[in-house]
């Protein structure tokens, strides 16, 4: 199969390296020559352009953009898209997406790998990244032409070692924003408020002790800024939601301890240790 990728980063490099030891034939994307001599020097990708319309015989094309730049670069590939061309992408966010790129192009379906690391660009770039990851995609039809590009785009996932799903955009957004999106703006708000701590001292000791639990609580919030701030702006409805009820219950623990109300707390806790395994797969 001819696969299409347009940006060769940590997501898109990565897709890249599994999908060429599959055999497929990998047509790479970058706006950047470094990027695509890069791309060529690794071995990511066997074709690499600056322009859209090297991908006028792609039969998959994965849109690895940043979000806000997904719809954009559809629209600039649609005058050089096969017209069975099947285009999906990686953002962390659906529903603006889905609404914006579906009348752009009929064959177009959202698509969420969850999976990555603090690193960006090609050079984070690697192989079995998505091993027992989700990926979520979200089609707006049941019709039997997107039926059967749900069929391909399913079958692309389960080769990488990923787990499909299939939702729609609207409920994709309200799940990723309670485990993946509130966990960013908390983990970053972490790091903020130990940077709060007024005594130089205790903050270089801090500093110093921080260790797993630190390392762990913090690492989401230390990912690329340009994305978190994209995950805010295009899921704020559903962020913000979830972030009400993050305060009220951390207001419910701040509560507890002031009135040393410790069996209370005790039950809270073993609550939350009984609960949270369901969340791990």
């Amino acid at each position: 199969m001819k696969i299409g990728i347009v940006g060769l980063g940590l997501i898109g490099g990565s897709l890249a390296i599994d999908f060429k030891k599959q055999g497929h034939q990998i047509w790479g994307v970058s706006r950047k020559e470094s990027t695509c001599k890069t791309a060529l020097e690794k071995g990511i990708v066997d074709y690499v352009s600056t322009e859209l319309s090297s991908l006028n015989s792609a039969e998959v094309i994965f849109i690895c953009t940043p979000i806000a730049k997904i719809a954009p670069t559809l629209e600039s590939l649609v005058p050089h898209l096969d017209p069975q061309a099947i285009v999906t992408d990686v953002g962390s966010v659906k529903q603006p997406i889905v609404e914006a790129c579906q009348p752009l192009w009929a064959n177009f379906i959202g698509g969420h790998p969850m999976a990555g690391t603090t690193e960006s660009g090609i050079n984070a770039a690697v192989s079995n990244l998505f091993q027992g990851a989700a990926y979520v995609f979200t089609p707006q039809s049941n019709s039997p032409q997107i039926t059967e590009k749900l069929a391909i785009l399913q079958q692309l996932a389960s080769s990488l070692g990923a787990k499909p799903f299939i939702c729609s955009p609207e409920v994709h957004d309200r799940s990723v924003a309670w485990i993946s999106h509130l966990p960013v703006m908390v983990s970053a708000s972490l790091v903020a408020a130990c940077l709060g701590e007024d005594d130089p001292d205790v903050l270089a000791l801090a500093q110093e002790l921080a260790s797993s639990g630190f390392r762990d609580t913090s690492r989401v919030g230390a990912g690329n800024p340009e994305l978190g701030t994209m995950m805010a702006e295009y899921n704020s409805e559903s962020l913000l939601r979830s972030l009400y009820a993050y305060r009220d219950n951390l207001d419910q623990i701040i509560s507890l301890i002031e009135t040393q109300n410790w069996q209370a707390l005790s039950k809270l806790l073993a609550d939350n240790y009984q609960a949270r395994p369901y969340y791990l797969n």
